[in-house]
Parts: structure tokens; sequence; C-alpha cells
């Protein structure tokens, strides 16, 4: 099955920061390089390749003389402003050794949570793929708060392989595979091959590693793995120094192999890009409406609303056990719903005859 990341004409490579920076900060030039030299061949082969590059806030760290990654959310969109510059810089002179030109695309979970933020990045991905470019993604630091991050770029990497119906995925770490365990302690072995959740029962995966510089660690990788496999994209898992091997479908790290078909890119976003604002709780027959048939979201089937949110807002829909069974995009203030709970539809104004939750924006979790 890893022939298919071979035959892919469409790749999307992300990388991680601790790949790409020294121990002493500053970017690995040779590293770089090393990575441009296989995507560019690759390029050339005919693929379409885009890179979603970790390392803007660690290659911003060294200018501004910071000894250690920034925790406070000002000082990280500080190096990120510096850092995202250098990024993208040494990724233009390195691929223009190739006479390959790259573009730079900047990402927030705004911009794949709002439906018209995501046609517009999908419709720029496109036309720079079109022209040739080679499209370099980050999340966008330097403007990104709290509450409109990714978190970190492995499920960035994960949606856009959905968003550009991307054949495969590459994951680079700093680590060749996935292991059942710490990779550094005796008795861990690498997972060669994933084809359901039941092949990771007996995994533990950690957090950021050693170098202290990124923001994801394996469970992260393994997390992306699963959004980008549940919508039909096959995925390899490995180190920066295999990325030649894993790109022409060598036995090398861990294989990721699709669970699933393609979601529609808005249910995809909904499902894994968004982060609920309250929450819905539902009655049993609401439950069952919502899951079993699919039917949209009344007023009648809610019990209690939760949370601070606007009209267009994801929110969570509870089940009585306290499970949370959809997330949708809710087409009420939260401050206009309490009068309207546990009433038809023919009960209210004629202002608030309509679905609380449409179907069309609901994705079952």
């Amino acid at each position: 099955m890893r022939s298919a990341i071979a035959d892919a004409r469409r790749i999307v490579v992300k990388i991680g920061s601790s790949s790409l920076t020294l121990r002493n900060n500053g970017l690995a030039t040779d590293r770089i390089d090393a990575l441009v030299d296989v995507l560019a061949e690759r390029q050339k082969a005919g693929a379409q390749v885009v890179l979603v590059s970790s390392g803007a806030i660690a290659a911003g760290m060294a200018p501004l003389g910071l000894a250690r990654r920034p925790r406070d959310l000002a000082t990280q969109q500080a190096s990120a402003s510096v850092g995202q510059m250098l990024l993208v810089a040494r990724y233009a002179t390195s691929f223009e050794r190739y006479g390959l030109t790259v573009g730079q695309v900047l990402l927030t979970a705004d911009d794949v949570i709002r439906r018209a933020h995501y046609r517009n990045a999908s419709r720029n991905f496109e036309r720079l793929l079109e022209l040739g470019v080679v499209p370099i993604v980050n999340e966008n630091d330097a403007v990104a708060t709290d509450e409109i991050r990714f978190g970190d770029n492995d499920r960035l990497a994960a949606l856009v392989a959905h968003l550009l119906r991307a054949d495969a995925l590459v994951l680079l770490s700093d680590v060749d595979g996935l292991y059942s365990g710490d990779p550094r302690r005796p008795g861990a072995q690498l997972v060669p091959f994933v084809s359901s959740a039941s092949d990771l029962l007996d995994v533990v995966a950690g957090s950021t590693g050693a170098s202290g510089v990124g923001t994801g660690g394996m469970a992260s990788k393994v997390a992306a793995a699963q959004v980008a496999t549940s919508a039909g994209v096959h995925v390899v898992l490995t180190s920066a120094t295999h990325a030649a091997g894993a790109l022409v479908g060598e036995d090398v790290g861990t294989y990721f192999a699709p669970t699933g078909r393609r979601l529609p890119t808005r249910l995809l976003w909904l499902r894994h890009a968004t982060t609920p604002r309250g929450q819905l709780l539902l009655d049993d027959g609401a439950v069952e409406a919502v899951v079993s048939r699919r039917a949209s979201l009344l007023s009648a089937g809610i019990t209690g609303v939760t949370g601070d949110f606007v009209a267009g807002d994801p929110v969570d829909l509870v089940s009585p056990a306290g499970v949370s069974v959809a997330r949708g995009l809710v087409a009420y203030d939260a401050a206009e719903l309490p009068p309207l709970l546990g009433k038809s539809t023919h009960a209210v104004g004629p202002k608030y005859r309509r679905e609380v939750v449409h179907r069309d924006d609901l994705a079952l979790l």
C-alpha cells in the first residue's frame, strides 16, 4: 500500500521545528537544503507538493536573544513575526536552486471555521499549484490568539491535506516512526503499519520532544494521521532524514492506511478544526433524530444551553448522558435560545421558526 505514496500526484509534507533548527537556536540551513532537495525532485517529477513548515517561533528566538521558547503569547507572536520572514526567505533561496518559486500561506483556525474563509484559502492554494508554485504553509502565529490556534502544525497539515484533496500526507519529525513507547527506552518497538485504532491500543505516545522548540509530540502526529486517514489520505510518519525514502514508498517509518472516505470539506472542518463555543443539551428524542435520522435540530428537543456564543459559532450537541454526539453551527445567539427551549416550531414567533442547527451544518462525533 506504500506504493500509493510513490504514485501520489498531490502531496502534503509537514516538518517540525526540531528538524529545522539548531540546539542553540537559529535555522539549520543544511537541513532545509536537504529537505528542499527531496521536495524539488518530487515536484520536478510531476507531483504537486505543499509544505507545512513549523519553525517560525524557533527561528525568531536567536535574533531576539531568547534562550528558550517563550511561554507568553505576546513574545511568541513577536518571535514568529521575526522568524517567519527568515524561514520563508531561506526556503525561497533553497528552492530557487531548482528554478522553483515558493508562496507563503499563513492560516489561523478561523480561516477554516468560517466557510467563506476556507473557500478563499482553497482557491488560493489551487491557483498557486496551477502556477507551479510550492506553497509554504504555517499557522499565523503572529496574530493567532489562544482562542483561534490550531495548537500544532500536525493537525493543520492533516486539514490542509483534506482541503486540497491530497493523495498523501508525510509527517516528518526527529523520530523515525511511531514506537510502542519512548524510543529512548529499552523494549520500545517500531510500529510499521497502522490500519485501524486497534493497532494503537498498546502504544504510549508522548508529547513535545527534548528539544523543547516545538508544540506537537507523537500524540499530535498520531491524531493528525487519524484525521487524514479518516478522509482517505495515505499517511507516512518518519524522520526528516528518511524523507526521500518515504516519498518514493520505501519501507521507512510508520504507514497509516486510509480508514474512510473523503467527507465534504465543510463537515471535516466542523469536526476537526473548530472549538465549540458552547453546548446545547438535548433530550433522547433529539439525539435520535440528529444521530440516527440525520435531521436538523429544532428547539423542541433542547433542554438547556451553556456557553456564550453568537449565531454562526460552533457548538456541541450533548446527550442526556453528557456525551457530545455532534457539533454544529448554531443559528441563534445564546441569549435568544432559553425562551425557545422545549417549544415546537409552531409555538414560537415567525422570527424563530427556523432550525437551531441545520443538518447541513452538523457533523456527527
